[in-house]
């Protein structure tokens, strides 16, 4: 009877023991939520000073769990429909002086009061209202633009406003804030009045500007071709019957009307269009005899990214780099002499037969710069400048029409040397200039260029930076151009 006693009892407490356990792991809160927070004043009412007539503005800034309710009292009595983060006042009075304003806010969780914010109400009349604003910042085109202006003074709240002029195309005045903002399309200079007005019915106006200019270009051009004719003097071709197209090139789009070659014969102007220098002036140099180790077009061009090709009328093969052949004149293809393209397999293939252009051309495949070699004949050497612009119009006119050349596209003509003249070191020579989105319409320039001036618009218009030799000092040929000149 005693040992079932206890085994009773002992069953007991151990079944005690184990619903005991289980109670206690189930007590204590339950998962799945979280307990709301009370809200916490981040930001203090602060006090304002006003003149009569005037209204002032309380604002307060609280953390805590959404939704938050506010609650705005004056001099601890609620002010009917004061239930934002924000209160203003109606036009002050004498009466409204070292009142007290403070907020609560509350949500589920409590709720909590603001420190005591003082209203203090000048019993003269408001000051004067005025635009403060005396200058607003210019900006680019396409770029994202905003400024505010400022008054004092009257009554608040402001309205703002343009009564004459008008803003640059793609800009807005906000008329509760004052923001102007927006981004401009149109370039050019914007002379506006704006006038503000205040809840009094009083009013101002100041004048302003905003200068929007055209968008500078870091590499202003997708494309550069160059074409070198021979050995013509200026007064030869211009107004010449025998260069109708090329006449036309010129009124149409940019002439250098003071272009001067530098040196006799050849072979010096065409090292001059490629390294800044004139390296020799021995026309008998082959690319073998006289590999050229100094700095260079290819090699800036390389080092920037950008890729190039040499179109040579009747070059015998790609990447040949010998001498003379039926009308091909290797003393007109700088670039085969260049070492950077003879020591490297993949640089001689952009030495090319001039047959190659078109088919580039078609594909949309033409490189950042080309270098367009016309042969003895088509080039006016051996041959008269009639066949030379007849040449021109058949094989370079299909570029200037090409659409995606007429976006981004360079195009320069240019005489390496005159016939019989000594001026300058090779003497006055033509140059056209032919960009169809940039050139400035018939632009005719009178200032003094020479070769090394073109090198640096080759490079500096396809954004390279470094200049090879004489180059880096050239004068720059922006003048042609419409857009804002790269930095």
């Amino acid at each position: 009877m005693r040992i079932s006693l206890f085994l009773r009892s002992t069953a007991f407490a151990w079944a005690a023991i184990i619903v005991g356990s289980l109670l206690g792991g189930c007590s204590g809160t339950t998962s799945g939520g979280s307990n709301p927070t009370a809200p916490v004043i981040v930001t203090q009412p602060a006090s304002q000073t006003v003149s009569v007539g005037q209204t002032a503005t309380f604002t307060v800034a609280a953390t805590g769990t959404p939704p938050l309710s506010y609650q705005w009292q004056k001099d601890g009595t609620t002010i009917g429909g004061a239930t934002s983060s924000s209160y203003t006042t109606p036009a002050t009075t004498a009466a409204d002086n070292r009142a007290q304003f403070r907020v609560v806010v509350s949500n589920s969780a409590g709720s909590v009061a603001s420190s005591a914010a003082t209203l203090t109400v000048n019993s003269g009349p408001p000051p004067q209202l005025q635009i403060t604003t005396t200058s607003l910042p210019n900006d680019q085109l396409q770029t994202a633009y905003s400024a505010t202006l400022q008054a004092t003074g009257g009554t608040t709240p402001y309205s703002w406003s343009i009564s004459s002029g008008s803003l640059p195309t793609g800009l807005t005045l906000a008329a509760t804030t004052g923001v102007i903002s927006g981004t401009p399309t149109a370039a050019g200079t914007f002379p506006f009045t704006v006038k503000v007005s205040d809840n009094a019915g009083n009013s101002a106006s100041a004048p302003l500007t905003i200068i929007i200019t055209a968008t500078t270009a870091a590499a202003p051009f997708g494309h550069v071709v160059i074409v070198v004719e021979e050995n013509t003097n200026y007064a030869n071709v211009v107004g010449s019957s025998q260069a109708p197209y090329l006449n036309g090139l010129m009124t149409q789009y940019g002439s250098a009307t003071q272009y001067y070659a530098n040196t006799h014969p050849s072979i010096g102007n065409y090292m001059m269009l490629t390294t800044g220098q004139v390296l020799t002036n021995d026309d008998s140099q082959t690319p073998q005899s006289f590999p050229v180790s100094a700095n260079n077009v290819v090699r800036e061009l390389l080092a920037a990214g950008k890729t190039w090709k040499s179109y040579a009328e009747d070059l015998p093969s790609v990447g040949y780099t010998g001498g003379d052949t039926g009308n091909y004149a290797v003393r007109h293809n700088p670039l085969a002499y260049i070492a950077d393209v003879q020591n490297t397999a993949s640089q001689q293939q952009n030495l090319v037969p001039f047959t190659q252009f078109p088919l580039d051309l078609a594909a949309g495949s033409l490189p950042d710069f080309s270098f367009i070699v016309p042969n003895l004949c088509d080039d006016a050497h051996d041959c008269s400048l009639n066949v030379a612009d007849t040449w021109l119009k058949t094989n370079i006119d299909p570029l200037i029409k090409n659409s995606a050349f007429q976006k981004d596209g360079l195009l320069i003509v240019v005489f390496d040397e005159s016939g019989n003249d000594n001026t300058h070191g090779g003497g006055r020579v033509v140059a056209a200039l032919v960009s169809p989105a940039f050139s400035k319409a018939g632009y005719s320039s009178t200032t003094l260029y020479q070769h090394q001036s073109v090198l640096r618009l080759i490079l500096e218009g396809l954004g390279v930076k470094t200049l090879p030799a004489s180059a880096s000092s050239a004068p720059v040929m922006w003048e042609f151009f419409t857009f804002v000149p790269p930095a």
